[in-house]
C-alpha cells in the first residue's frame, strides 16, 4: 500500500510539471467537457470524505479538499441506482487513471485510505456514448461515477447507466487501509475529538448486527 501511495505521489508530481510535454504527445480528448464522481453511503451509516487526489489518463493531477459529501438511502444492500449525477466540486476533464482518497467512517469510528486503480475498460466506457433513454434525440455519456462507502471500509465503484441499473467497474483495483497502515491520510479527519452517533443512527442500528447489511 505504501508503494502505491509513493507511486501516486510521484505521478502527481510529474503530472504537475510536465503538462506541456503531455500536450505535445497528444492527449485523450473526452467527448464531454467534464465528468463527475460522487460518493454514496447506506442510509443512516454516514461517512465524510476529507481529501481526494486524482490522476487522469493524460497524466494530469488534481487535488480536492472541497468535496461534495456522501449521500445515500440504500438499506441492507446497495441500490441499483445508488448515487447521483453532477457535482459542483467533484469533477475532471479526462477519465481517471488513479483516485486516492481519505474518509471518515462515522459508523466504524475510524479513518480509511482508499486507492482506486482503474482498468482500460473504465476509460473506454467513459469515452463511449449512446442515445439517451431520457430523451432519444440527445446523447448520453457515461460520465457519472459513483463510489460507495460502507461499514468495515468496503468500497464499490459504478458508472451511472442511462437510466438502467448502475454498471459496476469490476476491473477496478480497490485497496483500503486504516490505522497504522495509513500514509496519505494519517491525521486527515473531520473528527479529531472522536466520533458520536446521531439519534437517527442509533435508532437505525438498534437490534442490528454489525456491519448492518451486505455491501
Amino acid at each position: 500500500m505504501r508503494l502505491i501511495t509513493t507511486l501516486l505521489s510521484f505521478a502527481f508530481l510529474v503530472s504537475c510539471t510536465s503538462s506541456s510535454a503531455t500536450d505535445q504527445q497528444g492527449k485523450i480528448k473526452a467527448p464531454f467537457d467534464e465528468w463527475y464522481f460522487t460518493f454514496s453511503t447506506p442510509k443512516a451509516l454516514p461517512a465524510q470524505v476529507t481529501l481526494v487526489k486524482l490522476i487522469d489518463v493524460n497524466g494530469y493531477g488534481k487535488v480536492f479538499r472541497t468535496i461534495d459529501q456522501p449521500q445515500g438511502q440504500s438499506v441492507g444492500t446497495w441500490s441499483q441506482h445508488a448515487g447521483k449525477g453532477t457535482s459542483p466540486f467533484n469533477k475532471a476533464s479526462a477519465p481517471p487513471q488513479v483516485i486516492q482518497f481519505c474518509w471518515d467512517s462515522i459508523i466504524d469510528k475510524k479513518v480509511y485510505e482508499t486507492t482506486l486503480v482503474f482498468s482500460s475498460e473504465t476509460k473506454n466506457k467513459m469515452l463511449s456514448s449512446e442515445p439517451s433513454n431520457y430523451s432519444p434525440e440527445d446523447t448520453y455519456y457515461f460520465k457519472y461515477m459513483v463510489i460507495g462507502l460502507a461499514p468495515e471500509g468496503k468500497v464499490r465503484v459504478w458508472l451511472k447507466n442511462n437510466g438502467r441499473p448502475n454498471l459496476e467497474q469490476a476491473g477496478t483495483k480497490i485497496t483500503t487501509v486504516s490505522g497504522r497502515d495509513l500514509n496519505m491520510c494519517k491525521g486527515e479527519t473531520n473528527f479529531p475529538n472522536g466520533y458520536e452517533y446521531s439519534e437517527g443512527m442509533k435508532e437505525f442500528i438498534k437490534n442490528k448486527k454489525y456491519p448492518y447489511g451486505k455491501w
